[in-house]
């Protein structure tokens, strides 16, 4: 009894578990040659620390809806909070074997009992593993870092979803406005055909100017038809983000949401430690060191602790010397000799596991700074195209008024007035283009710096 208690104190003093690599210490192993700046290489308001609740931002409350809704009914994030169940199950199940397994055993049929015996009775078995070296505190942790990645991707699933849809939202607007600027322009174009017919009419024109302009409005027309299949299918993709039937009836706005102002971007060093995708592979890297230190105690000896209660009775023999009921206890060893090598092979598997965790980490975390900066950069370049395309448009819509007005007193020719259209088509269209790319490299930036969409800013 007293070995038996002996056993108890030391399973429950225990030896205490390593301590995974800390977070710098894993940065320095894992990104050696990665060295982070004091500041952003890119221009960025640094002074204040990142702030979450960017979707209000945009101060659109269909954008708002439509984020909630597909966070609701997307099946992504169904399988996303699936998996983070799962890895809670595996959690209780790792740590299970930490208590005393309890089970019950019961037979009767006398008489006709199947093997003629006559034995009949019941008992209740407890065995204990103790854990002295840490094999199932290992397998536990090793599980409860696993289930805390699977949970921060889950997170970062959401962040995700929530961005993907605010810029598909964008997207479909500028489809809408480049469908519309093509109409805008047919409408031009048939105009112009109008007045090359009614120049033709009076003397004043000939066939070649109305062959020209009945060209131009069909290339006008076949514009319009392909944006028009463009917008249903951003439209689609929306839909089916929201999990909708995705019938293109998704009404979305007219113009585009206004831009925010500057976003704070924080200090590089605080990305790798605020960025759930970045954190949860921090975590697997977690989870497969104590792998590998649940496969190093799994070469000791492994002791278990074993009791029973039990009563025994027969219809045909008498048992000798038996009270019931009968009390027992004792303990038991089993050492591992000789296995192979297997042991030893499934250090080496959970090492090389660990070796990938690294790795991973590595890549995730480089990427995360990759995308802040591109961001940044996008932003800025994009601010730049804006102003000058802004006065792209202006200057082509005054040279097209010039260009009509010398075609109407005949001065000019229908070419140069279709070559003119054209220009003003193309500055408009790359002016709209380069507005919905600056939203959706905001929103991109959002989602590098790892600041949440929910929340007011």
């Amino acid at each position: 009894m007293r070995v038996l208690c002996s056993l108890v104190a030391l399973s429950l003093a225990g030896c205490a578990l390593k301590a995974p690599p800390a977070h710098d210490d894993l940065a320095q192993q894992a990104t050696p040659n990665l060295k982070v700046p004091a500041q952003w290489a890119e221009p960025a308001v640094a002074a204040e620390p990142v702030r979450a609740g960017w979707l209000a931002s945009f101060s659109d409350p269909q954008l708002e809806a439509l984020v909630r809704e597909s966070l609701e009914y997307n099946p992504d994030l169904r399988i996303a909070a699936a998996r983070v169940e799962q890895a809670a199950g595996y959690v209780k199940a790792a740590g299970a074997t930490l208590y005393p397994q309890v089970t019950a055993l019961a037979r009767g049929g006398g008489a006709l009992s199947g093997d003629s015996s006559g034995l009949q009775g019941a008992g209740i078995f407890a065995n204990w593993e103790l854990d002295l070296w840490g094999r199932v505190r290992s397998g536990r942790e090793a599980a409860r870092t696993q289930h805390a990645s699977s949970a921060l991707d889950a997170e970062y699933a959401r962040q995700s979803i929530a961005a993907l849809a605010a810029k598909s939202w964008f997207l479909a607007t500028e489809a809408r406005l480049q469908k519309a600027i093509a109409e805008e322009m047919t409408a031009a174009a048939e105009r112009s055909l109008g007045l090359a017919q009614e120049r033709l009419r009076v003397g004043r024109g000939d066939e070649s100017d109305v062959t020209l302009a009945r060209a131009g409005l069909a290339i006008y027309r076949d514009s319009v038809r392909n944006l028009e299949y463009a917008y249903r299918q951003s439209v689609r993709a929306l839909e089916s983000l929201a999990g909708r039937y995705p019938a293109g009836a998704l009404a979305v706005p007219a113009q585009l949401a206004p831009m925010p102002g500057p976003v704070p971007a924080g200090m590089p060093s605080e990305l790798l430690e605020r960025r759930p995708d970045v954190v949860a592979a921090e975590r697997r890297v977690a989870a497969a060191f104590y792998g590998v230190e649940e496969a190093k105690a799994a070469r000791l000896p492994r002791i278990s602790l074993t009791a029973a209660v039990s009563s025994i009775s027969s219809e045909l023999f008498v048992l000798k010397d038996r009270d019931n009921p009968v009390l027992s206890a004792g303990a038991a060893i089993t050492a591992p000799l000789f296995l192979g090598g297997q042991l030893q092979a499934q250090i080496d598997i959970r090492t090389a596991e660990q070796k990938q965790a690294v790795a991973e980490y590595a890549r995730v975390g480089a990427r995360a700074f990759s995308e802040v900066e591109s961001a940044l950069a996008a932003g800025l370049t994009l601010e730049d195209r804006e102003a000058i395309l802004r006065d792209a448009v202006a200057e082509n819509t005054r040279a097209l008024e010039f260009t009509n007005v010398r075609y109407r007193v005949g001065v000019g020719d229908l070419r140069a007035v279709q070559q003119q259209s054209l220009a003003l088509s193309a500055a408009r269209t790359a002016l709209v283009r380069v507005q919905a790319e600056r939203l959706v490299q905001r929103v991109n930036l959002h989602l590098a710096l790892g600041g949440g969409f929910e929340g007011r800013p």
